[in-house]
């Protein structure tokens, strides 16, 4: 992969930057310490040192030694081929293809993790690297393991599931072609305190009960279906049932969960099917030491215990087994567990699958009414999320883990992606380092697997401890005065004898000596710490520790300490300083570099509001707070993020609907209520428009026990739909309305202006000087005049006295 190749190059260039660093800084060298006296002793120091076999190299001693930088050594004059610098390796010994399809022909070979055998040879200190191709193929065999308490409390539980078998058989169905159902049942120890004990309930334990009169014998686990293709064979058997009662609510359902686990032949268990154990119960499980109470302190076994009836025989004899000895029966089997409980039991499960790996709880309706649905829930979360196991991992090798999920972004210190598709494969780079040697001749081997996968991958280590140059060791050698054995350059003298060629005898000083042994002038002969013996400090032996070194400066104990443990238990401890093992860093080697417990359930780191620091998230989200800083109240994106859960689980709907992740990221308890009140100070007030136009109103609150509660509405709040009819009559009337209401108006203002007009008529009448019955316009059509005239002029008279 691109991006591993990447992450290697930089490694190789931070380490190539780091050996010129060590080489040009004067005091930083560690392979120049002086501690180292052999070969197999320098490779221990750092790997990036070599050690040089060459006989006459370095013959006046100074503060150089053998052990130094590869390159250092050639310079000085050690020729190649006496350089013993081992590095750690790794070879590919298996390497099938991944398999796409798991029915058909082929669903012997499947084969769902690439490579399936590999073999490493480590240096102590010395980084390898491997990568892991996992993939989870279409259509691959369902093996499906029903599990139910049969207590009294679950009497309608019992009425739901009796034709379980064919609508599971077709809702599975859809998602593989080879699905098998089988069935098994369990109450508790037939014993008091925790079963009804008096003769008069030994066939009958709900006598006197008047709610449910009869009921069968208590017993503590039977096995009824063998795992089968032949449904009609479950709904026949659940039919045939009828509950039980015992005394105390805790149930002993985790004995039958191990039963179920562990006898593999009897319940049908194929080694090439997907292994689903659905639990469900209404109460909580009994737990390891719960069996003292009847006197049972018999640890439980491990082991398989059905009689010939198929019922569990050691129930009376055994303790019920611990959450440790459960998660490894089911781990060992490729077993994913299902808790199918009530809602009040959903907390303390949800606690439990923290602890066993490859377990996930889902909320079960009173009456089991949505066990087909929590079903096909559980095994799409299941079928979405690969998660990487190591079992047998040696004490002395540290392995660190980078994970490239779809997103392609390299997620360092994390082992699980989630949010897959069959089909999808995903990478891990692999890097493994040895902290220290075992025991010549000791090999190591440990084995990667995912969570409920049949396939694994095989890793088989050897250690590079030893130097090539052994092989020629000769004792009482003529170079080391017949004294001691000439081994890789140097020699090893006997007892009694010092010095670079055991020339020297011990006792021997001298001020030549003496000076020898000082770091330099005005020091303390061999730190203060040692005895300076033929040109050579011997160091005092502590009760701390080791004190080493040419002048005894160095010791492994004056190191920084966390809770008073030398570097947290997480390093070794060199010349004052941490050398932290893989996965740790700081200068007390405290401060984890896994980022797995940092992961929020949306697969971010701190839930996007903080950093991973040390294994913990330090939420920088103002109001962010919890785990993984997955609350939020205040938050800007809190409405936003909670919507989906009140979508999705409220109404089947939303982003998280598509994927089927509702039920594994959206855990928060929700409270649905006619009328939403929003007095509570501490609870946030959230709306949001649906895509039918209505408004969903609810509120998000923190509560004291760190439980996140939604209160919503039942329905979102719409406007009612608007009638055709109804419009139309309201715009017709609408239209005459403001027409009535403009010719009243507008009569109004007529009859105003009218009476106005005649008003002034009458008050100019009232001012006339004349009569009503005159008219000062009006002219008479005869009109009279007097004329004088004089008719004695001409003597004539005349007529027409009116012109």
């Amino acid at each position: 992969m691109w991006t591993a190749g990447m992450s290697i190059c930089r490694a190789a260039l931070y380490c190539t930057l780091l050996e010129m660093f060590m080489h040009n800084v004067k005091g930083l060298n560690v392979c120049m310490s002086g501690s180292a006296t052999s070969c197999e002793e320098c490779l221990l120091i750092h790997p990036s040192c070599a050690w040089c076999a060459q006989e006459d190299f370095g013959r006046v001693r100074t503060l150089t030694s053998r052990c130094d930088l590869s390159q250092n050594l050639q310079k000085r004059g050690c020729e190649a081929q006496f350089i013993e610098y081992p590095t750690s390796t790794s070879s590919i010994l298996k390497n099938d293809p991944l398999s796409s399809k798991g029915s058909g022909p082929t669903q012997y070979n499947v084969v769902q993790i690439m490579p399936q055998k590999i073999s490493l040879s480590l240096r102590p200190g010395d980084q390898t690297w491997f990568e892991v191709q996992v993939r989870q193929v279409e259509d691959y065999p369902v093996d499906l393991y029903y599990l139910m308490d049969l207590s009294l409390s679950m009497k309608d539980d019992l009425d739901t599931i009796r034709n379980l078998g064919t609508k599971l058989a077709q809702e599975m169905g859809k998602l593989t072609s080879n699905f098998r159902l089988g069935f098994g049942s369990f109450v508790d120890k037939n014993m008091s305190p925790f079963s009804y004990t008096a003769p008069k309930y030994q066939e009958n334990p709900c006598s006197g009960y008047k709610l449910f009169p009869n009921c069968v014998p208590s017993f503590g686990f039977r096995h009824l279906l063998s795992l089968t293709d032949k449904v009609d064979r479950f709904n026949e058997e659940v039919q045939k049932q009828m509950v039980s009662r015992n005394r105390d609510a805790p149930e002993g359902g985790f004995d039958a969960i191990l039963q179920a686990a562990v006898c593999k032949e009897r319940i049908g268990w194929r080694k090439e099917a997907f292994h689903l154990l659905v639990f469900a119960t209404d109460d909580v499980p009994h737990l390891a030491l719960d069996g003292k109470l009847g006197g049972l302190v018999q640890p439980h076994d491990g082991q398989c215990h059905l009689n010939d009836k198929n019922e569990y025989s050691a129930s009376t004899k055994m303790d019920y087994p611990s959450l440790a000895l459960l998660g490894e029966k089911l781990a060992e089997n490729n077993i994913y567990l299902i808790f199918a409980v009530t809602k009040r039991l959903y907390v303390i499960y949800k606690n439990f699958t923290a602890l066993i790996p490859g377990t996930t709880v889902e909320i079960l309706d009173q009456d089991s009414k949505n066990i087909i649905q929590l079903i096909i829930n559980a095994y799409n979360n299941i079928r979405s999320k690969v998660e990487l196991t190591v079992w047998d991992h040696p004490e002395d090798i540290s392995l660190s883990f980078t994970a490239t999920c779809q997103d392609g972004q390299p997620l360092s210190g994390l082992r699980k992606c989630a949010d897959l598709k069959i089909g999808d494969t995903v990478s891990f780079n692999v890097s493994v380092e040895a902290r220290s040697c075992p025991p010549s001749g000791t090999d190591q081997s440990f084995t990667i697997k995912p969570v409920g996968f049949k396939d694994r991958l095989e890793v088989a280590v050897d250690y590079r401890c030893d130097c090539g140059c052994t092989r020629t060791a000769l004792a009482n050698s003529s170079i080391c005065s017949s004294t001691g054995t000439y081994n890789c350059g140097t020699c090893r003298c006997e007892p009694g004898y010092l010095g670079a060629h055991c020339e020297c005898q011990e006792g021997e000083a001298g001020s030549l000596h003496l000076s020898a042994c000082r770091e330099a002038e005005g020091k303390q002969v061999c730190s203060g710490r040692g005895e300076c013996s033929c040109n050579q400090c011997l160091c005092y032996e502590s009760e701390f520790g080791k004190i080493y070194g040419s002048f005894c400066e160095c010791d492994d104990f004056s190191c920084a300490r966390h809770k008073g443990i030398l570097c947290s238990g997480h390093g070794e401890c060199h010349c004052g300083e941490c050398k932290c093992h893989a996965g740790y860093i700081g200068d007390n080697c405290n401060c984890s570099t896994e980022v797995s417990s940092c992961v929020s359930d949306d697969g971010q780191i701190c839930s996007g509001r903080g950093s991973c620091v040390c294994g913990r998230c330090q939420c920088t989200e103002p109001g962010a707070f919890g785990d993984t800083c997955e609350k939020c109240p205040t938050c800007p994106d809190a409405c936003g993020t909670k919507r989906e859960c009140i979508e999705c689980r409220l109404f089947n709907s939303g982003r998280l609907a598509d994927n089927q992740t509702c039920q594994r990221l959206c855990k928060d308890e929700i409270i649905t209520v006619e009328t939403l009140k929003t007095e509570d100070p501490g609870a946030v007030l959230c709306l949001y428009k649906t895509d039918n136009d209505c408004v969903m109103k609810f509120t998000y609150s923190e509560h004291a026990n760190g439980q996140s509660v939604l209160t919503a509405l039942k329905e979102p709040e719409c406007g009612g739909g608007p009638d055709a009819m109804m419009v139309l009559l309201a715009v017709v009337g609408s239209i005459l309305l403001v027409g009535i209401v403009l010719l009243a108006a507008w009569k109004l203002v007529i009859t105003i202006h009218d009476r106005r007009e005649f008003a002034r008529f009458q008050s100019a009448r009232s001012r006339a000087r004349y009569e009503m019955a005159s008219n000062p316009l009006y002219k008479q059509p005869v009109s009279t005049h007097a004329v004088e005239t004089d008719f004695n002029m001409y003597g004539k008279s005349y007529n027409g006295g009116v012109h």
